[in-house]
């Protein structure tokens, strides 16, 4: 019988194995038997089997390898049970899972390939990208409910009715010939930074904060979609803009998390500890593209823009140096062609450091009814009011913002900002609150 030790090693090596190989699994099945519902529901099933059957019958020697072979195993008695089968599973059921593939394309990766056929303009763009971070990203649903600011219940229909529609039209899983490539672009840009992003700060209870599977992944899949592109072309640019964007922010990876494991923020960061290659590089390929547009910051896309941003914190040797005059004329170029809440309320950040707290925080309070149920609302109210001599105000946005929190380490961050701000007290030595009588 297994010891609490082991099934610890157990438990880890099963989360490890999912975090490093569910997209791999997934891609090949879909690649061999065409379907996401036996991808997705057969590598599920693998998962459980190895929760199962590991504690008894010990760790594999590769638990990739392993979860693989189930899987395939799983999706034939599978197709074996059903009384439909298509041709295309019909001809799958007959591979052994070391025969050759078909051709499928020009580039020779599955992940990039899943993607692709999860982009297909069958899709509307917000479907596209939904689905993609449930079959690539392996995140789940409510994961991705949460980075669309929806319910549950609606990310998990929208993410069903993305799966069915796939299925209706016959979507071929390829990486589309060059001249179909660029159609499906933004829809890929679009689920590779939200790939990135949560791994840059990942999401859940008892999870790592920094998942550096998923931003590697993203990084990988970002040099691969940038080299499809014809050169110079608008996807080229964005594409380019995404990829300086991803190797900015994870240069500061190694300074995001104290020796505790609590988030610490950009000003208080080490910044010695960046990585400088990271940075140069990316750096130069920004350079390139702000001298391809005469350095026109209006004639960036988005990604451009965001990498644009974080290229005025990288170049910053100290957080006092950082140029916020650029920063704030960048998210405005940045507000006129994405004029979202998150987009808004960043900009209001970067205006409380170049104008005045006040100033943003008339901002921020505009965006409350969009953005009550994100975290990063609160948590930049509650630096407002406390900038502003609101502590009790602040204390309660502070509160509310580690309700919301996305994981232990921001958590962390926050309580110790909250804990800081000195109680107030009524004359007669009671402490209140804002909005309370004594």
């Amino acid at each position: 019988m297994t010891g609490r030790s082991g099934m610890v090693d157990v438990d880890h090596a099963i989360s490890r194995t999912h975090r490093e190989e569910w997209t791999l699994i997934v891609a090949g099945l879909v690649r061999r038997y065409g379907d996401l519902d036996i991808a997705e529901e057969t590598a599920a099933e693998a998962f459980a089997t190895a929760v199962e059957r590991w504690p008894v019958d010990g760790v594999p020697p590769n638990p990739g390898a392993w979860i693989t072979t189930t899987a395939h195993r799983k999706a034939i008695d599978r197709l074996r049970r059903e009384a439909r089968r298509d041709d295309k599973q019909r001809e799958a059921f007959m591979l052994q899972g070391d025969s050759p593939a078909e051709p499928t394309g020009y580039i020779d990766d599955d992940r990039l390939r899943l993607i692709f056929a999860c982009c297909h303009p069958v899709l509307s763009i917000q479907d596209r990208i939904a689905l993609t971070l449930r079959m690539v990203g392996g995140l789940t649903v409510s994961e991705i409910a949460r980075a669309f600011l929806v319910q549950q219940a609606t990310m998990g229909q929208r993410i069903s009715r993305a799966k069915a529609r796939i299925k209706t039209a016959g979507v071929p899983f390829t990486v589309p010939e060059r001249e179909d490539v660029q159609p499906r672009v933004a829809g890929v840009l679009a689920v590779l930074y939200l790939i990135f992003n949560e791994g840059y700060f990942a999401s859940g209870e008892n999870v790592d904060p920094i998942r550096r599977d998923l931003t590697e992944e993203a990084i990988r899949l970002a040099r691969l979609v940038r080299a499809l592109l014809p050169k110079d072309s608008d996807e080229d640019a964005e594409a380019t803009g995404l990829l300086v964007l991803m190797l900015l922010t994870q240069a500061r990876s190694d300074a995001r998390l104290s020796a505790g494991g609590e988030l610490v923020r950009l000003d208080e960061q080490d910044r010695t500890a960046w990585d400088r290659l990271l940075i140069n590089e990316g750096i130069a390929l920004l350079d390139e593209r702000l001298e391809a547009c005469g350095r026109d910051i209006h004639a960036l896309g988005r990604y451009q823009l965001l990498a644009a941003i974080n290229a005025v914190h990288a170049s910053a040797p100290r957080a006092q140096d950082t140029d916020w005059a650029r920063i704030v004329a960048l998210y405005g170029a940045l507000e006129r062609i994405d004029p979202s809440p998150i987009v808004r309320l960043n900009r209001a950040i970067a205006i409380s450091e170049y104008d005045s707290p006040d100033v943003a925080l008339a901002i921020v309070d505009q965006l409350g009814d969009d953005l009550a149920g994100h975290h990063a609302f609160h948590a930049t109210r509650a630096e407002l009011l406390r900038l502003t001599g609101r502590p009790d105000a602040a204390r309660g946005a502070y509160d509310r913002a580690v309700e919301l929190a996305v994981n232990g380490a921001e958590a962390a961050h926050l309580i110790r900002r909250r804990d800081q701000i000195p109680a107030t007290h009524a004359t007669d030595g009671t402490t209140t609150h804002e909005g309370e009588t004594a």
